[in-house]
């Protein structure tokens, strides 16, 4: 609601995501982004990512506001042009949430099948480096416990469903998507290992090596390690370690199901607020095909004729310095 804190430091959740990439920083500013704070709402939008099909949905969908989880930043997050040029023809406003969102509610922690008894959101001293430490609940008693849990809740078997059947309508056989494709594992320890002490993280907030080390010392009694949104393989350093103090490794639910896990209460939660609004639920599904099995006939003579004619054959057109 006030821009000052932008620049005043006045808000903690107010903070810059960078890799030293030039010109490629974003500030996460948790509000209103873009539009009139005082406009009339009827309809809202919730959503994780905003994308240009999203705010392309919304326009159909007539919605006044979308409340995405993730930071926006112009072009990037609306088609390669400002906010200001796109936007507008549709009426829409835009909130994030994002880091002042992350720690509200044990969601996440619950879905995994542990009570968090402690959470730090700036773990490390990094602002969104969230870390739990939980206790498993009671009907919960291994590692095998936690995947069929993460499978039961998240309704894999409707996923699988309808992968299978877009496969078929499409004559795609090597369809993929992405939450199909990102299931849970168990990377260290064996289905029948016992699960009690748990320690839930997310690898792509910056957490490292020295964190873990660091939480281990801090509560030595853990004996499962669970990283859930994004991934680690077989060979990372965080199941070597996981295997070397012989504690169980569990990859649980993909960033893909995150509007399950943190939209679906948001969503509820502005219901619950906002009685006498309509809130909509956005979810977008990704999938993939190799380019060799895309079905659609017309659209693959399409693709094959604009490469070969304008994109492949002529003189290139780039630019060497």
């Amino acid at each position: 609601m006030d821009w000052n804190e932008v620049t005043s430091g006045s808000n903690p959740y107010v903070v810059t995501k960078t890799s030293n990439i030039p010109g490629k920083s974003v500030i996460e500013i948790p509000g209103l982004i873009f539009g009139d704070k005082q406009k009339r709402v009827s309809r809202i939008g919730v959503g994780m990512t905003l994308t240009e099909s999203m705010i392309e949905l919304a326009s159909a969908l007539r919605l006044d506001v979308l409340v995405v989880h993730h930071p926006v930043a112009e072009a990037a997050n609306s088609g390669g042009v400002p906010f200001a040029d796109y936007l507008p023809l549709y009426g829409l406003s835009i909130i994030e949430m994002h880091e002042a969102f992350h720690g509200l509610h044990p969601g996440l922690t619950f879905l995994h099948g542990h009570r968090k008894l402690k959470t730090d959101t700036s773990f490390g001293g990094i602002p969104g480096n969230v870390l739990h430490k939980g206790v498993a609940f009671e009907e919960v008693r291994t590692a095998g416990d936690i995947l069929n849990r993460i499978g039961e809740w998240m309704g894999r078997e409707i996923d699988r469903d309808l992968l299978e059947a877009e496969r078929v309508i499409r004559g795609e056989t090597a369809l993929e998507e992405a939450t199909i494709s990102n299931p849970a594992k168990l990377l260290s320890g064996t289905p029948d290992s016992p699960v009690k002490h748990v320690l839930h993280f997310f690898p792509h907030t910056g957490f490292s090596l020295e964190h873990l080390e660091s939480a281990l010392a801090m509560y030595p009694e853990t004996d499962t390690i669970i990283v859930s949104i994004s991934r680690v393989r077989e060979d990372h350093e965080f199941v070597k370690l996981a295997r070397l103090r012989g504690l169980t490794f569990i990859v649980g639910n993909p960033h893909s199901v995150e509007i399950w896990e943190n939209g679906l209460p948001l969503a509820y939660a502005l219901e619950m607020l906002l009685p006498k609004t309509e809130v909509i639920l956005l979810r977008e599904r990704m999938t993939a095909v190799p380019l060799r099995n895309v079905g659609h006939a017309k659209m693959v003579e399409y693709g094959k004729a604009i490469a070969e004619t304008h994109l492949v054959s002529g003189v290139s057109r780039a630019v060497y310095i």
